[in-house]
């Protein structure tokens, strides 16, 4: 008898640690780590292998090294112009940057150690927004309107040379339509899928299934119809899932409708979390690994989290962040006014 009460005791005992482990544990909060503080507004952070790859404002950009945790920074110029960089992306062997605003000068890592000019655009309209690749030879960058369309361009030689798409092959934008340089993340792909997200008067979805040859717009419920107002940041967890998060940045408590889901690759979206925290973000980002459950955004405004696909949100800090990369499910690096941050999320 004492051997079958025994025998019992240990299964019992097995099954509640079965049960403990492969119950699901949440972020409860986050460290912040400061990495870098300089004088400098920094919206464009890539991950580049386990290290991080920047460009902010005043033509400063450099690499943080995570195993030696040592940064080498450089200022590139143009003529006397020092660019601000909004916008940068990465292959495995090069880096990119993208500035904003007349002219608009994209650099590439050079044969020589130094960065390239491999694209000028002048036009007293002209403003990227934000930059990413396919693959190592094909690679995107889209901005505000300078003729009746958003500006596009593609490369498809390894960022050697770039062509802007005309404008008889996009979809017509509206009236006060551009986007938000907020945090280099208006785009988002997954396998040969684009979607583009717009900002502004109108807040919509352009969608290609074919790396930038077709292209097709969908509406989206987020806030719009003044120039503060829209989606600032997109992710997609697969081809099916996406999120938006935005506002409007003047009136960053607004809550009402400046978070919304798809589940059909951006066809539809449905609003979230109305009314409810948090209010404007400029960056979202799924945690990896989750399903597409988890996501974090990113404000000057603080850091909030949901573990139910954006229906719920808990604040984790009220620090400020204009975007966020997640380096695994619990380690991200995130950027903002004069600083860059390691994020360590804890259960």
């Amino acid at each position: 008898m004492k051997l079958f009460y025994l025998i019992g005791l240990l299964l019992v005992i097995s099954c509640n640690s079965k049960e403990k482990k492969s119950a699901p544990s949440f972020f409860t909060s986050v460290e912040v780590h400061t990495i870098l503080e300089d004088s400098i507004s920094v919206r464009a952070i890539e991950l580049m292998g386990n290290n991080l790859a920047f460009a902010a404002n005043n033509g400063m950009y450099g690499m943080y090294d995570s195993q030696k945790q040592i940064w080498k920074t450089n200022v590139q110029k143009y003529d006397t112009l020092a660019p601000e960089f909004r916008a940068v992306a990465s292959t495995s062997t090069d880096f990119f940057m993208l500035s904003v605003a007349d002219p608009a000068l994209l650099y590439k890592t050079g044969d020589s150690g130094k960065m390239e000019l491999v694209y000028k655009e002048e036009n007293e309209k002209v403003f990227y927004d934000a930059m990413s690749f396919w693959n190592d030879e094909e690679g995107i960058a889209m901005g505000d309107p300078v003729e009746n369309c958003l500006s596009i361009i593609i490369t498809r030689d390894a960022g050697k040379t770039w062509n802007k798409i005309a404008c008889e092959n996009l979809p017509a934008a509206e009236e006060g339509e551009a986007a938000f340089a907020a945090s280099n993340s208006n785009i988002a792909i997954q396998g040969n899928k684009t979607w583009i997200l717009s900002g502004g008067m109108k807040s919509r979805i352009f969608f290609s299934a074919d790396k930038g040859e077709t292209w097709e717009v969908y509406e989206t419920p987020i806030i719009q119809g003044s120039a503060t107002q829209g989606g600032y940041s997109l992710d997609f967890y697969d081809e099916n899932r996406g999120f938006i998060i935005g506002g409007d940045y003047t009136k960053p408590d607004e809550n009402q409708s400046n978070k919304a889901i798809t589940i059909d690759g951006g066809k539809t979206w449905e609003l979230v979390a109305v009314g409810q925290e948090p209010g404007y973000k400029s960056s979202v980002r799924y945690v990896p690994g989750k399903n597409g459950n988890e996501l974090v955004v990113v404000g000057f405004t603080g850091i909030s989290y949901s573990k139910d696909a954006g229906k719920k949100w808990k604040n984790l800090s009220s620090e400020g962040f204009y975007t966020i990369r997640f380096l695994n499910d619990s380690t991200a690096y995130a950027a903002g006014k004069n600083r860059i941050a390691i994020l360590k999320f804890k259960k």
